[in-house]
C-alpha cells in the first residue's frame, strides 16, 4: 500500500480527541445537529406528502427491491460487508442501506422516493482477533429517482441530497506513547452535497455519468464539484446456477486545492439474479485520494477481497 501522509496542523485539531476535551462547544454542535435533523425530517414529510398525489397507475409503499440497483464500482452505494486488504493489515467494514419508501408505476414510467443511511468503517486487523476501528465515515440523506423502460433497453436518473461526516477512532490512538498514530490529528471533516447520476442500460451492460454539487464543507478548501463516469457489466450469458461473472469501472475527479483522478476498479462473482438482491465474492482496486474524510489529502492504492450483501 502506497501510503503519503501528512501532518495536520494544530488549527485542524479537533477538541473531541481523547486529549482535549470542550463541553460548550459540544453542546452546541448537539442542538446543531438536532436542529438538522429536524429539517431533515420535515423535507421527508413534505416529499412523502407531495409525490403520494401524483396521479400513478399504481403505488407501493416500502417496495421489496430498488428502483435503480447501486452502481457497482461506485465508493457512495449501501453495501454490506467486508474488503480485505492484500497488502497490509487494512479491512474496510461496510454496513449500509437503501431503501426505497415509495414507487409510483405509470405504464413503464416508475418514480420512486427512499433514504439512505452508510456507515464506512476502516478496521486494523491484530493478533487474537483483535479488530481496532481507526476511522469511521457514516452518511444519510435521501434520494429520488426516476427510470423508463424500453424493449430493448432502459434510462433513468438518480438524485440525492446527503450529508456525510467523518471521525477518527480510538484504534488510531497509541495509549503507550499517548499519541495518535502516523502524528495524524482528528480533522473536523463534513460535507453536504447534492448528487445526480443518470444512466443508460442494454440488457446486463450500464454505463453512468456522475455529478455532486457540494453546497457546504468542512474544511471549506474542498473543491465543489465531483465528476464520475463508469459502467458495470454482468456477463448473463455465462451465468450458471445462478453465479454471474462482473465487472464495473468507476472514474471519479475530485480534491481540494487541485482535482485528482481516482480509479476503482471491481470484478468477480455475483449469486442471485444480477439486478437483483444476491451476495457478491470479487476483487477489489482503488487508487487515488483516500475514501476516508479523515484522511483527506492522503494519497492511496491497494488491492481488497471482498465479500457483500448485495441490496
Amino acid at each position: 500500500m502506497n501510503t503519503d501522509f501528512y501532518r495536520n496542523d494544530m488549527t485542524h485539531f479537533d477538541p473531541f480527541s481523547v486529549t482535549h476535551f470542550d463541553k460548550p462547544r459540544l453542546d452546541t454542535r448537539i442542538r446543531l445537529g438536532k436542529m438538522n435533523m429536524t429539517r431533515y425530517l420535515l423535507i421527508i414529510l413534505i416529499m412523502v406528502c407531495s409525490t403520494s398525489q401524483i396521479n400513478a397507475q399504481s403505488s407501493i409503499w416500502f417496495p421489496k427491491e430498488l428502483n435503480i440497483q447501486p452502481f457497482t464500482a461506485n465508493f457512495l452505494e449501501p453495501k454490506a460487508g467486508f474488503l480485505f486488504n492484500t497488502s497490509d493489515d487494512k479491512i474496510r467494514l461496510d454496513i449500509g442501506t437503501s431503501q426505497d419508501i415509495l414507487h409510483l408505476n405509470n405504464q413503464n414510467n416508475i418514480f420512486s422516493f427512499g433514504a439512505d443511511l452508510f456507515t464506512f468503517t476502516r478496521l486494523r486487523s491484530e493478533n487474537d482477533f483483535h479488530f481496532p476501528v481507526e476511522t469511521i465515515d457514516y452518511l444519510f440523506g435521501l434520494n429520488s429517482s426516476f427510470r423508463k423502460i424500453f424493449e430493448n433497453y432502459e434510462v433513468g436518473i438518480r438524485f440525492r441530497f446527503s450529508h456525510i461526516s467523518a471521525h477518527l477512532v480510538d484504534g488510531r490512538f497509541d495509549k503507550a506513547t499517548n499519541q495518535w498514530r502516523e502524528g495524524r490529528l482528528p480533522l473536523v471533516y463534513s460535507r453536504e452535497f447534492l448528487e445526480l447520476f443518470p444512466f443508460i442500460r442494454f440488457k446486463d451492460l450500464r454505463f453512468y455519468a456522475g455529478l455532486t454539487y457540494i453546497f457546504h464543507s468542512s474544511p471549506k478548501y474542498v473543491k465543489k464539484g465531483i465528476y464520475q463516469l463508469g459502467f458495470d457489466y454482468f456477463a448473463t450469458q455465462f451465468s450458471f446456477s445462478s453465479i454471474t461473472p462482473f465487472v464495473a469501472y468507476d472514474f471519479k475527479l475530485n480534491g481540494n486545492e487541485k482535482y485528482v483522478g481516482n480509479n476503482f476498479i471491481n470484478f468477480g462473482l455475483k449469486i442471485g439474479q444480477f439486478n437483483k438482491k444476491g451476495f457478491s465474492i470479487y476483487y477489489s482496486y482503488i487508487s487515488g485520494m483516500s475514501v476516508h474524510g479523515e484522511y483527506l489529502g492522503v494519497k492511496e492504492n491497494y488491492s481488497s477481497i471482498g465479500f457483500n450483501l448485495d441490496l
